[in-house]
């Protein structure tokens, strides 16, 4: 029997826990993020395509037509250069006759060597979703935090993978910006979603794993403090067609909705949870230092 050796640690989101991973690439391209230790203890490469093809021509055969959904790993698989991917996703079609969606993580570096043809070519090989660290919508924020781009520039790309009929899944961080910038973190953070209207949005909060050091340069926010930064970004969010999920095992509130639908009751949600958290003598507690192994 074949078993993958997965470089570790590998991520993927939530959404892909049925998908068939493979690894194109190792590490991050940029991995220079203050706030995010995902791919730290890696040096990025690009696996090489003869090994990403044997290693999808291994699949044994009585098992491939079981294969719905394959995500591509690491951390900005979509840098893979475009003659690259394309036969990747080319032997991918072949090889599992069943494949309805490929998925990858995409950051701002990686959309930047795709153009949109390249992307649309992408989409036409089961390439359909791209997962996107927006992180925030404030440019003090972004810079603060060494993201490498600012909004206007990440909303730009995101638009380019939008009209080639790519879906965009968008993650935010709340208490990224810490106590100094929590309210424009909040209120940039909804613009930038207004004005693209991703497919799906979703929230993440600041959490403990090789960051210590960005940790200790900014004010981390308590757990009230966390709500209602929550509840000020929904105020001011609106996007049209975008579902919201706040699903991560970093989340202390567990939202899920449709925008426009079901705008209010997240609202509602948000303030009721907020309302208690007041009552409760947590409230003023920063948010624990989550176990590096949870994720």
């Amino acid at each position: 029997m074949y078993f993958f050796h997965y470089d570790e640690p590998l991520f993927r989101p939530p959404s892909e826990a049925e998908s068939l991973i493979f690894q194109i690439t190792l590490g991050c391209s940029h991995n220079g993020c203050r706030f995010c230790g995902m791919y730290k203890m890696k040096r990025f490469r690009l696996r090489s395509l003869d090994e990403i093809l044997a290693e999808i021509n291994a699949i044994p055969e009585r098992y491939r037509p079981l294969v719905r959904r394959v995500f591509l790993a690491d951390g900005d698989a979509l840098v893979y250069p475009q003659s690259g991917l394309a036969t990747i996703l080319d032997a991918l079609s072949e090889t599992f006759p069943g494949l309805t969606r490929v998925g990858a993580y995409a950051s701002p570096q990686s959309l930047t060597t795709k153009s949109g043809d390249d992307l649309a070519l992408l989409r036409e090989k089961k390439l359909r979703i791209l997962y996107f660290g927006l992180e925030s919508g404030d440019a003090e924020t972004l810079l603060m935090v060494n993201k490498g781009y600012g909004p206007e520039e990440m909303l730009q790309l995101c638009r380019k993978a939008q009209d080639a009929g790519l879906k965009l899944s968008v993650t935010a961080i709340l208490g990224l910006a810490g106590r100094v910038r929590s309210a424009e973190h909040a209120a940039a953070t909804a613009a930038w979603v207004n004005a693209l209207s991703p497919e799906y949005f979703s929230l993440l909060t600041m959490f403990v794993r090789h960051n210590d050091e960005f940790l200790a340069s900014i004010e981390p926010l308590t757990h009230g403090e966390i709500l209602e930064e929550t509840l000020a970004l929904l105020l001011r969010l609106e996007p049209q067609r975008t579902i919201l999920r706040s699903n991560h095992v970093s989340n202390f509130l567990n939202l899920a909705g449709s925008y426009p639908k079901d705008r209010q009751r997240l609202i509602d949600t948000a303030a009721a949870a907020l309302a208690e958290a007041k009552r409760r003598p947590g409230w003023s507690c920063q948010v624990p230092a989550y176990k590096e192994e949870y994720f």
